[in-house]
């Protein structure tokens, strides 16, 4: 066995609350159980631990027995697998038994349950997602997990090549650990291996390649990787079309400027919207939801047409019409898309306008012009409709005089 070369000893979400609880169930008896994966990795790099897998040397069926016994909730949600996920005070952990491979081709790879933790590691994509911990902080590493950890690098367990053709969104998965996790260019061999594998792109589920291409979007450096897989050839597989990479970084950067938090939708815009048919083509190529469509095609229609030209009360009616997010969409991808600098005073308040301005709703009801002697039926709604952009051009006025006056001379037309 690897020797521990690293302890974990006296962090609190390990040693109390409910993944305590089950790891006191889980590991005892002749069975060990440890947390695997990406909460040890994030705790040694001192991020967040959310998500936390267990890893025990237990069959399900005791594992379901076991935690029964406890009173904790099993749910089957892989058991076919090995996987049972444990409920515990409302908190889910995944617990997977260890296993290692029969036969291996893709993601359909045949594995029976085992006993050997090192066989489960090297069963991995990532060394530095390959590292177990013990209940008493011990960290486990059987593949360099701990040294790239050190030297901020992803790097395949074993042959990078091999390792893609067992699931080919590991090439994806490669460079968004990258951008999350690494600094610097990426691991030579992991790199080339995935420019050797790129067709295989081809073969997965483009709900797959979705989920996995947003969660690169938010990562950390995605501009700097993005311009690496644009320059390995392999954005271009993934988006089918021209990567504006300037515009990902400006967008990013009008993020910070501004504190609005990055959105998936918007950075994927910067990235690859200028006109209609790319929202088309990234709608179909990446099977997004019919809302992520909408906002593309919007984003596509829109950003030219606002900046801080605009005024005040131009955008106030402009927020009104799009609402927050859509109006939000537009102007980051507008100034991303500008000239101006990321400090530009004129775009940061166009962009801050939903942060400290909300919308009214329109007060006028079909009541006041019926009251005004109009009837019930198209005519109304036209009425409505002037009468409301009256209202806009007036600036949103709240007083009753001031809607009155707007009432009247609608109602006053429609009898003309």
């Amino acid at each position: 066995m690897t020797a521990i070369a690293q302890s974990l000893k006296g962090a609190a979400w390990l040693e109390a609350g409910p993944l305590a609880r089950l790891l006191g169930v889980l590991d005892r008896d002749g069975e060990e159980a440890r947390v695997v994966g990406g909460a040890v990795r994030n705790a040694l790099l001192g991020l967040a631990v959310a998500e936390i897998d267990v890893a025990t040397t237990a069959v399900p069926e005791q594992v379901v027995a076991r935690v029964e016994a406890a009173g904790f909730k099993a749910v089957p949600t892989g058991i076919e697998h090995g996987t049972i996920t444990v409920v515990i005070d409302k908190h889910p952990f995944e617990v997977t038994t260890l296993r290692r491979d029969v036969e291996t081709f893709g993601r359909h790879a045949k594995v029976a349950f085992g006993r050997d933790w090192k066989a489960d590691a090297e069963r991995r994509d990532f060394t530095i997602n390959a590292l177990s911990a013990a209940r008493d902080g011990a960290v486990y590493d059987y593949v360099g997990g701990l040294a790239d950890i050190a030297a901020r690098r992803v790097r395949f367990i074993g042959d990078a090549g091999q390792r893609i053709a067992e699931d080919y969104l590991r090439i994806l998965r490669f460079f968004r650990f990258h951008a999350s996790y690494a600094s610097g260019h990426p691991d030579a061999e992991g790199l080339a291996a995935c420019i050797a594998g790129r067709g295989g792109l081809d073969q997965l589920s483009r709900e797959r390649v979705r989920t996995e291409l947003m969660k690169l979007l938010l990562a950390p450096r995605a501009a700097p990787t993005l311009t690496e897989m644009s320059n390995a050839g392999l954005l271009l597989h993934v988006l089918g079309g021209v990567a504006y990479l300037a515009s990902f970084e400006n967008m990013a950067k009008v993020e910070a400027e501004t504190g609005i938090a990055a959105d998936p939708v918007q950075r994927l815009a910067a990235l690859g919207v200028v006109v209609t048919e790319d929202a088309e083509r990234l709608w179909q190529r990446l099977r997004l939801t019919n809302a992520e469509h909408e906002r593309l095609i919007s984003m596509a229609e829109g950003w030219r047409r606002i900046s801080p030209a605009l005024g005040e009360p131009k955008a106030r009616a402009l927020l009104y019409r799009l609402g927050r997010e859509q109006f939000t969409d537009h102007a980051l991808l507008g100034w991303a898309r500008s000239q101006a600098t990321s400090h530009d005073a004129g775009w940061r308040a166009l962009a801050q306008l939903p942060q400290r301005w909300s919308a009214p709703q329109f007060p006028l009801k079909a009541a006041d012009f019926i009251k005004r002697g109009l009837e019930k039926g198209p005519a109304l709604g036209e009425v409505l409709r002037a009468a409301e952009a009256a209202w806009i051009a007036a600036g949103f006025p709240a007083d009753r005089a001031a809607l009155d006056k707007i009432a009247d001379a609608a109602a006053g037309g429609a009898k003309m």
